[in-house]
C-alpha cells in the first residue's frame, strides 16, 4: 500500500489494522484454522484397520477413505468398512476442497471389478459403497467400469447391497446414467457439493443444475432404485441458502441427504470458512426431515459414506412405511 493512499484513510484503515490477518513471510507456512473438539478423532491403530489396509493392498485397490483423507477412517477400517474407489487415484480435475491427486490417469485396469469383488467376500460386506475419480479422458467417463464392478459383486458376492457414487459424466450423463441404472445398484449416489453461487471457487469443472439432471434422471429411468446426494458445510455457504439446495435435491425426488464439515485437507486446498456447531447441524437436519427426505445424515464427522449400511437399512425401513401408510390410505 502507498503511503498516500494509507495517509488518505487513516481514520478508518489504521482502525482496521489489528483485524487484517499478517502477511506470510517466504517460506512460511499458511496457518489453518484449528479444529474444534467434536471434530478431532484419534490416529487409526487397532488390527481391524491394519488388516483392511492390508487387503486393500494385496488386491491393488485405491480408496477414498485414504486419498481424501478422511476422518472416520479409523473407525470405519476397524469395522472393515471401506468405500473402494474405482478407475484410479488420479483425477482429472482439480476441485478446491478434494485432496485427490490431479493428472492423466493410466489406463483402466481390466482386473479391477474382479479383484473388488473379491474383497468384498473376503471382508464379508453386507453393504459396500463404490466411487471413482472423474475420468473425462473415457469416452464414457468411465460409465462402464461401475456396470462391470456392480456385475462382479452381485456373481461374487450376491447378497451384499451395492452403493455407487459417481462423478457427474460431463457432457455424456445420459448414455452412462442408462448403462448403470440398467445393471442396478441398490443406491445411486452423486453429491452437489456446495451451494450453487460456490461452484465457481469450489468445484469449476462441474455444474450444480447438470448434477441435479443426474440424479432426477437416475429416478425417471427406475424409481426403485435410491437416490443420494450430500454437501459440505462451512465453505461460506449461507443457511437460507443451504434450504434452497434441500428444496432443489427434493423437486428432483432425492432420497437421502448427508450433510458434513468441510474440512480443509491442505493449505493449498479452499480454506474453512466457518466450523458448523453440532446444533446447527442438527438444526438443518430437522428441516430436511420436514421436506419430506427418506433419511439423513448431518454432523460434523459426517461423510457420504459413513454408515452407509446402517443408514441403508434405515432408509429401506422408511420407504416400506410410507409405501404401507399410502397403501392403507387407497
Amino acid at each position: 500500500m502507498t503511503r498516500g493512499l494509507a495517509s488518505a484513510r487513516t481514520g478508518r484503515y489504521l482502525g482496521r489494522m489489528n483485524d487484517i490477518a499478517p502477511i506470510p513471510m517466504p517460506g512460511s507456512k499458511p496457518e489453518r484454522a484449528r479444529k474444534p473438539d467434536w471434530i478431532r478423532v484419534k490416529a487409526p491403530t487397532s488390527p481391524g484397520y491394519h488388516e483392511t489396509r492390508r487387503l486393500m493392498r494385496e488386491k491393488g485397490l485405491a480408496t477414498v477413505c485414504e486419498e481424501a483423507a478422511c476422518p472416520n477412517i479409523g473407525e470405519c477400517w476397524t469395522k472393515k468398512h471401506a468405500t473402494v474407489m474405482i478407475l484410479g487415484d488420479v483425477c482429472t480435475r482439480a476441485c478446491a476442497f478434494c485432496n485427490v491427486k490431479t493428472g492423466m490417469p493410466r489406463r483402466v485396469d481390466p482386473n479391477e471389478p474382479q479383484n473388488l469383488a473379491d474383497a468384498a467376500a473376503e471382508m464379508g460386506l453386507e453393504h459396500i459403497v463404490i466411487t471413482s475419480v472423474d475420468r473425462d479422458d473415457l469416452p464414457d467417463g468411465g460409465a462402464s467400469q461401475f456396470v462391470k464392478v456392480i456385475e462382479a459383486l452381485r456373481r461374487t458376492t450376491p447378497d451384499t447391497t451395492i452403493e455407487i457414487l459417481t462423478p457427474d459424466f460431463r457432457n455424456k450423463h445420459e448414455r452412462a446414467i442408462e448403462a448403470i441404472v440398467a445393471a442396478r445398484p441398490d443406491v445411486y449416489n452423486h453429491n452437489l457439493e456446495t451451494v450453487p453461487r460456490l461452484y465457481p471457487t469450489i468445484r469449476p469443472g462441474a455444474r450444480y443444475y447438470a448434477s441435479l439432471r443426474l440424479l432426477e434422471t437416475v429416478k425417471r429411468l427406475d424409481p426403485s432404485i435410491f437416490t443420494k446426494s450430500g454437501i459440505m458445510l462451512g465453505l461460506g455457504e449461507e443457511r437460507l441458502e443451504v434450504h434452497q439446495v434441500m428444496d432443489d435435491m427434493r423437486s428432483a425426488d432425492i432420497d437421502f441427504l448427508t450433510m458434513g464439515q468441510y474440512l480443509q485437507p491442505t493449505p493449498k486446498h479452499a480454506k474453512v470458512m466457518e466450523f458448523v456447531t453440532p446444533a446447527a447441524f442438527n438444526a438443518y437436519a430437522a428441516i430436511a426431515r420436514a421436506k419430506g427426505f427418506l433419511q439423513v445424515a448431518s454432523s460434523p464427522l459426517t461423510r457420504s459414506s459413513y454408515h452407509a449400511g446402517k443408514d441403508f437399512a434405515e432408509m429401506k425401513a422408511a420407504r416400506a412405511a410410507q409405501l404401507a401408510k399410502a397403501h392403507a390410505k387407497a
